[in-house]
């Protein structure tokens, strides 16, 4: 599962407001931005649809290992 630090990085690559990203997952802004400030355990469903929303906009999210968790915009070209 993402967490709220790559969320909020995959938001900056793509340039996205937080309005925006909640348009796009069908997500409130409110569960959004308490996800982002990690105030509140989202539903897994909210966490699905953000996820799925932003790797749906070519963003790869990297899985915390040896170099850490991270996210990367992947080449639209390829």
């Amino acid at each position: 599962m993402v967490s709220p630090r790559q969320i909020r990085a995959a938001r900056a690559l793509l340039g996205w407001s937080q309005q925006e990203l909640a348009d796009k997952a069908i997500v409130s802004l409110n569960a959004l931005a308490r996800l982002e400030n990690g105030k509140v355990d989202s539903r897994i469903s909210t966490l699905q649809a953000i996820e799925a929303a932003l790797i749906k906009a070519g963003v790869e999210f990297l899985s915390a290992g040896q170099k850490g968790e991270g996210v990367r915009l992947l080449d639209p070209l390829v």
